[in-house]
């Protein structure tokens, strides 16, 4: 009796692993997708002239960004950077030979051909290599966007220039929040002293590193 029940399930689970593992489709990458926009945008008019055909349809978002740049069929000698602020761009379509960022997992490389990545940012140091050049910034927060065409899109909240950074500064800062942590009394003030030393922490270890 118990062999003739679980041969039922097994075959069971069986017919129903090989009908999900059909029903599954392989969802392209953003940089395997058509760039062209025309289809999105031409049925977008047509329903506006449908709506009101003596105004001129507006210009959709899509209509203003460029064309995505194919993958490349061989290994590209550089990364091409995007840098991006809420308020400025520290680097556009920069073409560099690594960049190394802060991840929560720890220190992430990237070189051209990466292959793409979705990363999380904690507060540390970011480097962009070219060359002998090194830029270093220190970043708060963000995300890191890596595509197969050996783009990377890097946003951050803050970021601030390595060799702007006061020393003397962060390690009071240092003092002060360790000290805020030790007599803390409350879970919110114990929050906000323990994101304070580690950012102040982090500081300290890009300066010194």
């Amino acid at each position: 009796m118990f062999r003739q029940v679980a041969h039922r399930l097994l075959a069971r689970s069986t017919t129903n692993s090989s009908a999900c593992a059909a029903a599954i489709v392989r969802r392209p990458y953003a940089t395997e997708v058509s760039s062209d926009v025309s289809a999105g945008d031409s049925t977008f008019v047509e329903a506006w002239r449908k709506v009101a055909p003596n105004i001129d349809p507006p210009k959709t978002p899509i209509q203003f960004m460029e064309p995505r740049p194919p993958t490349p069929s061989a290994l590209p000698s550089k990364l091409t950077v995007n840098f991006v602020l809420p308020y400025a761009a520290e680097l556009s379509k920069a073409e560099v030979d690594m960049v190394i960022v802060p991840a929560t997992t720890g220190q992430m490389g990237i070189l051209p051909g990466h292959v793409p990545t979705i990363a999380e940012l904690k507060p540390g140091l970011l480097s962009v290599h070219e060359g002998n050049d090194v830029k270093k910034y220190f970043i708060s927060s963000g995300f890191a966007f890596v595509h197969s065409n050996s783009y990377a899109d890097i946003l951050a909240v803050e970021a601030v220039p390595l060799d702007r950074i006061d020393p003397a500064q962060v390690q009071k800062g240092l003092s002060e929040f360790t000290q805020k942590l030790n007599s803390a009394s409350t879970d919110l003030d114990k929050a906000e002293a323990q994101i304070g030393v580690d950012v102040h922490s982090a500081l300290n270890s890009a300066l010194t590193g």
